[in-house]
């Protein structure tokens, strides 16, 4: 006689897991931290505010979740050091990792100076490789964990004088395909989240003006920009065991955009 069929939501939830959110003080990375509580999982926020930090906790906690504060700068290489020193001996465990943090600078790629490429690309695409190492190194022995980046379609499709971005965002999709094929064997998934265009504090100077957030809506089969909290269930799928056989791949979040033509 089978026995008793179990709940399927149940594979979707996050109870127990440890999961770190980098960049979750605001926009999409807060609320990927939101839905992680609120699937189970105890958020550690992470941002280089850690006054806004303890306000984000406070409202998780209110709201039923578990969170606590991690500020650090993801760029600064002895304060990640650290950081992960602090969920080892405070927390033991690392289950999920979304890397969320980013940084964009519009301008033609004549404009930049070697300095500029260096500091962005060490923020949207070293940064990633490092974070992702440190948290391997916790993942691995338990051959269990999620390592989940934040992208975007800029690295899938391109505009004019955002190439440096577009090049560190394409970056961290081969670095999620590598890191599916290096840490598949010992248990661990990396896979990738891409944003389309988010109605987010970085993108306010282009939503508050109507012409051009007209245009980037009409991009988009929905014909409307994304709401902040509907990047938030495609996290928290990949960090479930409802996707624990999806491994290397580059879920797109953005309307259709890249579909349309």
């Amino acid at each position: 006689m089978a026995g008793p069929i179990t709940p399927y939501l149940s594979t979707f939830s996050l109870a127990g897991q440890m999961a770190l959110v980098t960049g979750s003080g605001r926009g999409l990375g807060l609320e990927i931290a939101r839905a992680m509580a609120g699937a189970g999982a105890h958020v550690l926020l992470n941002g280089r505010d850690a006054a806004a930090l303890e306000a984000r906790v406070a409202e998780i906690t209110a709201a039923g979740g578990t969170a606590s504060a991690l500020a650090f700068d993801v760029s600064d290489r002895a304060a990640v050091r650290d950081a992960f020193g602090r969920i080892e001996r405070e927390h033991v465990r690392l289950d999920v990792l979304v890397q969320n943090v980013g940084q964009r600078n519009r301008k033609p790629l004549a404009e930049f100076s070697d300095n500029e490429i260096s500091a962005l690309l060490d923020v949207d695409l070293a940064s990633g490789l490092i974070l992702a190492r440190e948290a391997a190194r916790l993942m691995l022995p338990r051959r269990t964990g999620r390592l989940i980046a934040v992208t975007s379609i800029a690295g899938q499709i391109a505009r004019a004088n955002d190439s440096v971005y577009a090049a560190a965002k394409a970056g961290l999709t081969g670095m999620v395909r590598a890191l599916a094929a290096e840490y598949g064997p010992q248990g661990l998934t990396s896979n990738a989240i891409a944003p389309g265009f988010f109605a987010t504090e970085t993108n306010a100077a282009i939503t508050g003006d109507p012409e051009r957030a007209a245009y980037f809506a009409n991009r988009t089969p929905m014909r409307r920009w994304g709401r902040p909290e509907e990047i938030a269930g495609a996290a928290v799928y990949l960090a479930s065991a409802a996707a624990s056989y999806v491994n290397g791949h580059v879920l797109v979040v953005d309307g259709g955009a890249t579909i349309q033509m």
